[in-house]
């Protein structure tokens, strides 16, 4: 479904040392622009239970971060937008988005189909319980993204770095 762009205006958030494009979502409307907009997150109860197994068994958990993740999803929708203010091009063009940016409504639900693809790829499929929760499994067992097989986790955080632009933050200090 095509998106109006005849209302559309960027605006450019400014922080110290970077700026940011952003569309202004809220000008988006349902029907027209996006169809969905939720992104599924873990239920507390299984990030507890996780939490709590890797402690009974007295595992190592360390935590990463996907830089600027929501700009790695990619739109279903066709999203047009004005060019920002400085940015020269003819008259009555306008930039069609093809990833998502931070500001869209469907940035999230972006984000996570482009996670679940690529974590699908290594064998993870997400629990019936819990859609948020990635298990794989294995010879072993089941792996649920935390486990005490050191060698996964090493492959498993190459596997991510080679897909996404990430930061190792190290051992799980406070949750």
């Amino acid at each position: 479904m095509a998106a109006s762009y005849d209302r559309r205006i960027t605006g450019i958030r400014e922080y110290p040392h970077k700026a940011r494009l952003v569309p202004k979502g809220f000008t988006q409307e349902y029907g027209i622009d996006y169809e969905e907009t939720f992104a599924l997150v873990a239920r507390i109860t299984s990030v507890r239970t996780l939490l709590a197994i890797a402690a009974s068994r007295q595992w190592a958990l360390t935590q990463m971060d996907v830089k600027n993740a929501f700009l790695n999803g990619e739109l279903q929708e066709e999203v047009y937008m004005r060019p920002p203010l400085g940015y020269t091009c003819q008259e009555n063009k306008v930039c069609r988005l093809r990833k998502a940016l931070y500001g869209l409504k469907q940035a999230p639900r972006a984000w996570f189909a482009k996670f679940h693809s690529t974590i699908s790829q290594l064998g993870f499929s997400s629990s019936p319980h819990d859609s948020a929760l990635f298990t794989r499994k294995t010879e072993n067992g089941t792996v649920v993204i935390t486990d005490n097989d050191s060698i996964g986790i090493v492959k498993l955080k190459q596997f991510l770095f080679q897909h996404f632009e990430m930061n190792d933050l190290g051992p799980l200090i406070y949750f």
